[in-house]
């Protein structure tokens, strides 16, 4: 079947159900699944707008009406707009904002952290210790099934990667991406075409290759009876009568909060999983609406060791311009957004090891790369660029590398004039940007290029760097004293008298805003996996049916492999 519509109308939403999610990514859509399928009734509340295959915006214009600014001093665009840019005070984050969360704008790069990662002591120690992490990795794989791009080495990015590794002792592979390189059925049974390799990832996929939420948790969940809403926007959770009420709004279309009526949803269960940002945010209104929380609220926030960065100058093309569907230039293949990667692992030190991405630029801001070149007194390339168009002029050589590594974790996010904002004054300071910058020069030097630093800095945005995948706020800890969740997701109760691993039943996280430290690589495998651990012990506490036996699920899926 088609991937089809799969919202309904806010003013639809029932007075009551046994679950309701709040939001759609990796961690909401995972939630929706596993508990419609266990015949729950179930409510998915978005706060963004659902896009089909051949919505998103493919030009500036169309982007820029789909682009949201918010900090404590600023909001500008509508609220439900698909990319969301949050101003803090010392780090900018861009999350996506729509049915499917990030997965709509993310370069569908599904990577399993290094082991070391989950043997930190940050973690609870249940979730390296009970094996149920594994099974949730399996499931995660079986239902966005990532594959790298079987061609990438034909690929003139990907060769002009192979030229930038010489100066290390790394070889560059395939990177897994959850894109349909061959039309069929996902495990949802929703049909996909195959990727064009457009290279418009990062805007949105109009072909309908990306293996988005939508495309799979998302229809499963619909599916199985599960109600999906969008343009709902969750504002605190509240405990009343041995049940949660969720307060929640119709997503304002403007920048500033207008005077909207306030509605309510009841449930058993609650999962918040509206992101790092979102969730935490809603349990910080919650707080101030009476419910008692760990005094972690907010803390253990990371960036993830997240960098954007440019290269010019390079010899020879790299094509790491997206052409967009239908093209809009007459290329070699783009290929996605992201084919290949260098892994940077450092055996003795965790926290300097890195990956390095190339990576594509959505056609949609091609017209915006001249103006890259400005900075660096480049006028006469950024003349030839508009001239001759960003594919044939001097921007073919441009560049575009995207990192994750490993951060303190030690920002914190706070609520300010009902704005998330990050505080983390010492950031600029982290080892993994001075690393990163080696890196880049010697890559880039290797290629006959050179760095261009802060290219898309504004009088907006300045000179903070900007993350987009923000992880932790209400990271996961063995108590109240170390976290604001438990190993399986579960709201700690800070009012609760005892060893401080009392709960609130029935309340929930599962999102990035769970994970109490950087990854070091791209963090929605993790998210989904973790989601799916969760599921699993749900579930069983509450007694639900539940096909929750690892050794029969893993040969269930192993024997759906070799069909």
């Amino acid at each position: 079947m088609p991937l089809k519509h799969l919202s309904k109308s806010l003013d639809e939403l029932k007075a009551d159900y046994d679950v309701v999610v709040i939001g759609s990514g990796y961690g909401g859509g995972v939630s929706a699944a596993r508990l419609s399928a266990l015949g729950k009734r179930v409510a998915v509340i978005e706060r963004g707008k659902e896009f089909l295959p051949g919505d998103y915006p493919n030009t500036f214009d169309a982007m820029r009406r789909e682009f949201q600014v918010s900090g404590a001093k600023l909001k500008l665009g509508s609220r439900a707009s698909l990319f969301d840019l949050r101003l803090g005070r010392d780090m900018h984050v861009l999350v996506g904002c729509g049915l499917g969360g990030g997965s709509l704008i993310n370069a569908g790069v599904a990577l399993r952290p290094d082991a070391r990662v989950f043997a930190h002591t940050a973690w609870p120690e249940e979730i390296s210790s009970d094996g149920l992490l594994q099974e949730g990795f399996e499931r995660a794989r079986h239902m966005l099934r990532p594959t790298p791009y079987g061609g990438a080495s034909e690929l003139i990015k990907y060769q002009a990667l192979e030229e930038a590794s010489k100066p290390f002792d790394v070889d560059p592979r395939p990177t897994p991406t959850t894109i349909a390189y061959e039309a069929g059925a996902n495990a949802a049974g929703v049909n996909q075409d195959a990727c064009t390799l457009c290279g418009d990832c990062l805007s949105g996929c109009n072909v309908g290759a990306k293996t988005t939420v939508a495309a799979t948790y998302l229809s499963l969940a619909a599916a199985n009876g599960a109600e999906i809403f969008t343009q709902g926007s969750a504002r605190h959770v509240a405990r009343q009568d041995g049940r949660w009420s969720v307060a929640l709004i119709e997503t304002p279309e403007t920048g500033a909060r207008t005077e909207v009526s306030e509605r309510t949803v009841t449930a058993d269960v609650v999962i918040l999983a509206a992101g790092t940002l979102g969730s935490t945010e809603i349990l910080m209104r919650s707080r101030e609406h009476g419910l008692a929380l760990s005094k972690r609220l907010g803390e253990r926030f990371s960036s993830n060791g997240d960098i954007i960065a440019f290269g010019y100058g390079a010899k020879g093309r790299v094509n790491a311009i997206g052409v967009g569907h239908p093209p809009k230039a007459e290329t070699d293949p783009i290929g996605p957004c992201v084919a290949g990667q260098l892994d940077f692992r450092d055996g003795d030190d965790l926290d300097n090891s890195l990956v390095m991405q190339e990576g594509t630029v959505p056609s949609g801001l091609a017209s915006l790369l001249p103006a890259l070149l400005l900075p660096g007194g480049k006028i006469l390339d950024a003349a030839k660029s508009l001239l001759s168009s960003v594919y044939k002029g001097p921007l073919a050589s441009l560049h575009a590398f995207f990192l994750a590594g490993h951060d303190s974790s030690n920002g914190r996010l706070e609520l300010e004039n009902d704005a998330m904002v990050v505080d983390w004054p010492e950031i600029t300071d982290q080892p993994v940007y001075g690393r990163a910058d080696e890196i880049l020069a010697e890559a880039l030097g290797a290629r006959g290029g050179s760095h261009l630093q802060n290219p898309f800095e504004s009088r907006i945005t300045g000179k903070k760097p900007v993350t987009a995948h923000p992880l932790g706020g209400c990271a996961m800890g063995q108590d109240a004293g170390q976290g604001v969740v438990n190993h399986k997701g579960q709201v700690f109760d800070a009012a609760s008298d005892g060893d401080g691993s009392a709960v609130h039943d029935g309340l929930y996280v599962c999102d990035g805003a769970a994970i109490p430290r950087s990854l070091g690589a791209n963090p929605l495998l993790t998210i989904s996996s973790l989601a799916e651990r969760a599921m699993i012990l749900l579930a069983r506490d509450r007694g639900w049916a539940s096909d929750d036996g690892a050794p029969q699920a893993r040969e269930k899926r192993k024997a759906e492999a070799t069909l």
